[in-house]
């Protein structure tokens, strides 16, 4: 049986400023993305529901069961935790067969709530059909006939098999093309992300390693893990596709610029509800389980319950800050319109006629002015306000690992030896986090668990 509760063997802060480091500045084959990780165009793909191993950051390990696709899973070739997302198009016909390899001859099944499923091969089970050996598979077709974000798990004891990982996503893209969540204007995006939201409890993996079946009691269930697409903090910041999470390809750490709109897809994946907090600001929840809602509602934490998908709107302007967010107006030359001084490359600088850029509203593209600079999103009534706030010397600050060095986007000033170093491109970084204290830990160990780091980057930075 794998270690379980092994002592933290890394710092987080050492973990988490490599991780973040490898994003921000695309080190890798898969940085973070502003598209969701996946496996996309496909219609029809074979599945293999086998058992493997997840790590988790305080060092230790976890049995699970995972779906595996050989032949379209991104290269991985191993069962994932969480299952490969699913990248279809509305109305495009999908077909996915499932074959048993999990240990103790244990039969599993797949459910796909929000659509009409035919199931054909396998054995009878109590929800569907069936597999129950290598040499018993079941194939499932359906239409992804309503754009969306949905769930897909286990449908055979699914308390028990959920858990132990058999659960994954589906995104439907509407007509509309790549840019909407559904076929409607007020859904159109910029970036977009995945939330899946699970937990786990190591005395029921354990158990299952071991085949004592009879003695899993999930009346008597307390996870001490929590993750984010298949990741607890500080793992979920690495690069999506890292070789030392085999198992655990995609990552979590959102990021974008000021005015964009940012896609959230939220599912709750397990059998405990989460209430998922972003700090910065609302988010318009614009649909419920691949249905459009009537009216967005605003939202300040979302509460993901089990099985729930939520689809919801992000964004961050800076308004009213009541300082200009990328400092007092310099003397320099920008010809070239990045931010950037010609005359001194690196040094931060930015348009000082604000109010004659605001020719367009920056939200809908039409004519008329909306109080934001047209380039950049700064907020015009703010331009050329100074930080409100007198900042202590440099020798009386507590610097935190997202510290640029300066209160303005963009800017980023020198910073003692060891200090910093997370912030590259003079951000500002939200926590985006469980709002259950427990869930920001690691068998206890904070901070970590169900928890990531969302960065809003000046309007130069290029997101892939």
């Amino acid at each position: 049986m794998k270690t379980m509760s092994n002592p933290i063997r890394t710092s987080w802060a050492l973990v988490t400023g490599v991780a973040v480091a490898s994003v921000l500045l695309g080190v890798g084959s898969a940085a973070a993305q502003a598209r969701i990780d996946g496996i996309a165009g496909e219609t029809a793909l074979a599945f293999t529901a086998r058992a493997g191993e997840i790590s988790t950051p305080d060092g230790g390990s976890l049995h699970f069961w995972g779906y595996e696709d050989l032949g379209n899973n991104e290269g991985v070739g191993l069962p994932q935790y969480p299952g490969p997302t699913l990248i279809v198009n509305q109305n495009q016909n999908i077909s996915i067969t499932l074959t048993s390899a999990l240990p103790y001859n244990q039969c599993t099944s797949m459910v796909f709530p929000g659509h009409a499923v035919t199931a054909s091969g396998g054995s009878q089970g109590l929800l569907t059909r069936e597999s129950c050996g290598p040499a018993d598979t079941v194939t499932y077709n359906f239409t992804a006939s309503e754009p969306g974000t949905y769930i897909y798990q286990s449908g055979t004891r699914p308390e028990l098999q959920i858990e132990m990982g058999l659960v994954g996503a589906i995104i439907v893209r509407p007509n509309f093309g790549e840019g909407y969540a559904y076929n409607a204007e007020t859904t159109r995006f910029d970036h977009e992300y995945l939330f899946l939201l699970t937990g786990m409890e190591p005395l029921v993996h354990a158990l299952a390693e071991q085949g004592r079946f009879g003695e899993i009691d999930m009346t008597n269930y307390y996870p001490v893990y929590w993750f984010i697409n298949g990741r607890a903090a500080p793992d979920d910041l690495a690069d999506s596709f890292v070789a030392w999470l085999p198992h655990q390809p995609y990552n979590s750490m959102p990021r974008m610029r000021p005015g964009e709109r940012l896609l959230m897809r939220i599912i709750g994946a397990d059998q405990r509800q989460h209430p998922f907090h972003f700090h910065g600001n609302n988010a318009d929840q614009i649909a419920r389980d691949g249905r459009l809602l009537t009216h967005a509602r605003s939202k300040f934490t979302t509460l993901s319950v089990p099985g729930q998908t939520v689809d919801q709107i992000f964004t961050w302007t800076g308004a009213q800050l009541n300082w200009d967010l990328y400092g007092p107006a310099a003397a320099c030359i920008d010809a070239d319109n990045n931010m950037e001084d010609d005359n001194n490359p690196g040094a931060t600088c930015h348009d000082d006629i604000c109010a004659a850029n605001d020719l367009v509203n920056n939200e809908t593209g039409a004519a008329g002015a909306d109080g934001y600079d047209d380039t950049n999103w700064e907020y015009c009534p703010d331009h050329g306000k100074e930080l409100s706030v007198i900042l202590p010397e440099a020798q009386n600050l507590a610097y935190g690992g997202w510290w640029s060095g300066s209160p303005y986007m963009g800017d980023v000033q020198p910073l003692p030896p060891g200090e910093g170093g997370l912030n590259p491109y003079g951000g500002y970084f939200f926590m985006w986090h469980s709002h259950a204290e427990k869930e920001l830990t690691n068998f206890d160990i904070f901070p970590g668990g169900m928890l990531t780091m969302m960065v809003v980057e000046p309007p130069y930075v290029t997101i892939p």
